[in-house]
């Protein structure tokens, strides 16, 4: 306490002809872990750095845009996923009402199949899905070792009806691979942690950035096929489609999307937002320390900002460098 009082004068002081100019920023908290996460940093780092009265308010994908779209607030949306609601963005884009920043996370939202970090330690040539089907003694079944397992999603999810039409598009089958049904997100992550901590093969369908893949290092195979969108949505993503070919599996752009209103006041909010940007493997580091820690987004945040300054400075000014420091 004794150091907030300490500091605070020192903020007001440098920061209230920012705060006049950046006046109030309502801040998208979508309810998943990574969007959490940046939108803490982005009310720590406008509040603190730039004088902004920033606050949070709990929202979801199609709902926060849909509002964003047709009364200009929240203000700013930190991870949103394009291909999750391509028509709301569109329209909202066309009136001018919704305005996009550039990717909040470059890497983007990567789906497909993993495989552990010391499996291509030991066989540097396991980077791609045909490779890895010519050897299914190294990735056994749970049930029948003479097997290869490939451990699909839970029930309902996209990336295991997916993972199943990839099954029979790379005929997997037919390389000595079973398909291994987990039934449940919690499941699937016990498989690969068993397999892990005992280093043995596991691959199987699995996502990025997830706290999980921050404290167990992963390897995505490549699919060895480029992307054919027309094949992708004829066979590669419908359920009963009998003869689905290899295909490339696209990442979701993921993309920092604020209101046309806030973006026509324009100053240095827009600026670094524009800048504004993490790795999937920072992210999936951080929400393994959340997980660990059992912390918040808003002490994922902190955690982040005091031990990667070398990535957060770069998106803001000296100055603000220095008073984001001063506040955590």
């Amino acid at each position: 306490m004794k150091r907030l009082l300490l500091t605070l004068p020192f903020l007001l002081a440098v920061g209230g002809a920012q705060a006049a100019d950046c006046g109030d920023v309502l801040i998208a908290e979508m309810n998943w872990p990574s969007a959490s996460l940046l939108a803490n940093i982005d009310k720590i780092i406008l509040g603190a750095g730039y004088g902004c009265n920033a606050s949070l308010v709990a929202g979801d994908l199609v709902p926060t845009l849909t509002t964003m779209a047709e009364k200009g607030k929240p203000d700013v949306v930190p991870e949103n996923w394009i291909a999750l609601l391509p028509d709301i963005l569109k329209r909202g884009k066309e009136e001018g009402k919704i305005v996009s920043l550039g990717r909040s996370l470059p890497d983007g939202g990567q789906l497909g199949w993993w495989i552990p970090q010391y499996i291509v330690e030991k066989h540097p040539n396991l980077t791609s899905i045909p490779e890895v089907l010519k050897h299914p003694e190294l990735f056994p079944a749970p049930e029948d070792k003479s097997k290869g397992g490939i451990y699909n999603g839970p029930e309902g999810w996209a990336g295991t009806l997916i993972t199943a039409q990839y099954y029979k598009a790379y005929n997997a089958a037919n390389s000595g691979f079973e398909l291994v049904s987990t039934g449940t997100a919690a499941a699937l992550d016990a498989s690969l942690i068993k397999a892990y901590e005992q280093k043995v093969g596991w691959v199987g369908f699995y996502w990025s950035p997830t706290p999980l893949l921050g404290k167990y290092r992963m390897v995505k195979l490549s699919h060895a096929a480029p992307f054919n969108k027309e094949e992708w949505t004829r066979c590669n993503t419908v359920a009963d489609c009998p003869n689905p070919v290899p295909n490339d599996w696209p990442s979701d752009i993921i993309e920092t999307a604020v209101s046309g209103k806030f973006y026509a006041k324009g100053g240095p909010a827009i600026e670094y937002l524009r800048k504004r940007a993490l790795h999937n493997d920072v992210v999936s580091e951080m929400l393994s320390w959340m997980t660990d820690n059992q912390g918040t987004g808003e002490q994922g945040a902190r955690e982040f900002l005091r031990k990667h300054q070398e990535i957060w400075s770069g998106w803001v000014t000296p100055d603000a460098v220095e008073r984001i420091r001063s506040s955590l």
